[in-house]
């Protein structure tokens, strides 16, 4: 069994607007010093006619984790992601509350590459990798 981590004292939005991220979320993160986390709230409109966790909120919960992983990168520079691997282990059903984590495994002069886990508090659902790449910003 998963540990449940209490989510009242994480934050939402890293950075200043991400309004897709806004609309099937929200999510939520928490940064420490081993592993930032993380997180939202299972809703009824995050789940497929089966009543488990759908797989495209899986699927955009996870791009939302590359970031939370790589905040110490990401708050820096601007990246966005060019890959993302996503193996679906089990149905998540009736959990009120759905957890990202993951670790960068290596890093690049403009790349960096993760892979992580989407967990509940009873068992992993999710595991993930996924490649950021630094992009240079455009003068507006």
């Amino acid at each position: 069994m998963k540990n449940e981590i209490d989510i009242k004292n994480f934050k939402k939005g890293w950075h200043n607007e991400e309004p897709f991220e806004d609309y099937v979320g929200p999510f939520y993160y928490l940064e420490n010093d081993n592993n930032n986390i993380a997180a939202f709230r299972c809703e009824k409109k995050h789940l497929n006619g089966m009543g488990s966790l759908h797989g495209g909120m899986i699927m955009s919960f996870i791009d939302y984790t590359l970031f939370v992983v790589s905040l110490k990168q990401v708050k820096e520079e601007s990246f966005v992601t060019i890959s993302c691997s996503t193996e679906f282990l089990r149905p998540s059903i009736n959990d009120d509350i759905i957890y990202g984590k993951g670790e960068i495994t290596n890093e690049t002069g403009s790349m960096l590459f993760i892979k992580g886990e989407v967990f509940n508090k009873k068992e992993t659902i999710s595991t993930f990798s996924g490649i950021l790449k630094r992009i240079k910003q455009k003068n507006k």
